[in-house]
């Protein structure tokens, strides 16, 4: 059956952008009180940092074995299990006597955010032919991005309440996510037979196609920069180097959030439009332009715009490359999908503890440098993916 960029998306899409706003309201709620709660049990600011790192670690080592979980009962009920994990450990760590405790339920919860994630993504690639899959990883993108704006106001104001009160809000929001995954959520036919037939395609076919390599060092570079350089020390800049009020770090990011929110749809559109490679190489160029010139920004407006940029190539590096390792690993089952993940928190966990080494040794413009160094080396490699691999044309479902 043909379709066309004008054609509904499946409502298996609609949920899980759904469910991943639920799952990023909470998990923004939380941004504003873990640290704080974790320091009331009088330690150390590096056993503050491991709670931190602690869900991130245990979510990458769990990533390659979601894959055979979900073969066994199916996406729709490890996205469910995933999400119910996370929460009740939300619930658990509020319900912590001690800084131990805190630690070892945040790891746990990173076991079941690897669940759904994983899950979530393998799903969203299978409920849709390669001619939907740029405005589909646009709407989930939309989902956690527009749940990463509310949250961390709601975690704002729930910890006026007490300190505890945004774990079990986090507890909350997971619950109704799990809720929906469990109800509105379908496997695609034919899912459960298909897991037990073995890939048609092999790992190492994927690991060779370009668009698996491009995608997955985008991945890393996206990682890197939005969690390390970009979190770590762009409020350091505004408030250090530009001498502005700690308020303004919020609204400056929260005005970037917006852009990237607009461009999410154009992006998904003409990643199945004119390519996966053009928006790519643009949203990567681009990207690595903006932060190379944030830690030169010579006042507050040139650093929101800046920021804006970065904002929109966040839309395009959040659509195309989910797109390209679409294509990329059909047919291989869910263990690409599993990598590409694991890569991106590779980068979301290693770039943070980089960025403050070089920001103390060598300076902010090479912490925002080597950050930018990565997105160019995705955008050349994204460059080299062959054009016939490269979807242009709305093409059949398959």
């Amino acid at each position: 059956m043909k379709l066309s960029l004008r054609s509904p998306l499946p409502r298996t899409v609609v949920m899980l952008a759904v469910s991943a706003f639920f799952v990023a309201v909470g998990f923004g709620v939380m941004i504003p009180v873990l640290p704080i709660f974790a320091a009331s049990f009088g330690v150390t600011n590096f056993l503050i940092g491991l709670v931190v790192s602690a869900f991130a670690g245990f979510r990458l080592a769990t990533s390659p074995f979601v894959r055979r979980i979900s073969d066994r009962i199916g996406h729709r009920r490890t996205i469910g299990v995933g999400m119910w994990i996370v929460g009740v450990s939300s619930a658990l760590c509020g319900l912590a006597h001690s800084y131990w405790e805190l630690l070892a339920w945040r790891a746990v919860g990173g076991v079941g955010s690897a669940m759904f994630t994983i899950s979530a993504t393998a799903l969203l690639l299978a409920s849709v032919g390669p001619e939907l899959r740029g405005r589909a990883s646009g709407l989930y993108q939309g989902g956690f991005l527009l749940g990463g704006m509310t949250g961390p106001a709601i975690g704002g104001l729930l910890a006026g309440v007490s300190l505890t009160a945004p774990f079990y809000f986090y507890a909350g929001t997971l619950v109704i996510a799990g809720t929906i995954a469990f109800t509105q959520l379908h496997d695609p036919p034919g899912m459960a037979e298909a897991a037990a037939v073995a890939p048609t395609k092999s790992l190492r076919e994927v690991i060779n196609d370009r668009r698996f390599q491009a995608a997955c060092l985008l991945n890393f570079g996206t990682g890197w920069q939005s969690f390390g350089v970009r979190s770590a020390l762009v409020p350091i800049l505004i408030v250090t180097y530009l001498g502005q009020h700690p308020s303004w770090t919020g609204i400056a990011f929260a005005i970037a959030a917006v852009a990237q929110t607009l461009a999410l749809q154009p992006a998904g559109r003409a990643t199945d439009l004119i390519g996966r490679r053009p928006v790519m190489v643009t949203g990567a160029v681009l990207a690595a332009a903006s932060t190379m010139a944030t830690p030169f920004a010579p006042n507050l407006p040139v650093m929101v715009v800046l920021l804006c940029v970065y904002g929109v190539a966040s839309a395009a590096l959040g659509t195309a490359p989910t797109a390209a390792l679409g294509d990329a690993a059909k047919d291989a089952g869910s263990q690409p999908v599993a990598i590409f993940s694991m890569i991106g928190d590779a980068g979301a966990i290693v770039g943070p503890l980089a960025a403050g080494l070089l920001a103390d040794h060598l300076g902010m413009g090479a912490a925002f440098g080597v950050g930018a160094a990565i997105l160019l080396a995705g955008a050349g490699l994204s460059w080299l993916i062959p054009a016939r691999l490269d979807r242009r044309q709305p093409q059949e479902a398959m």
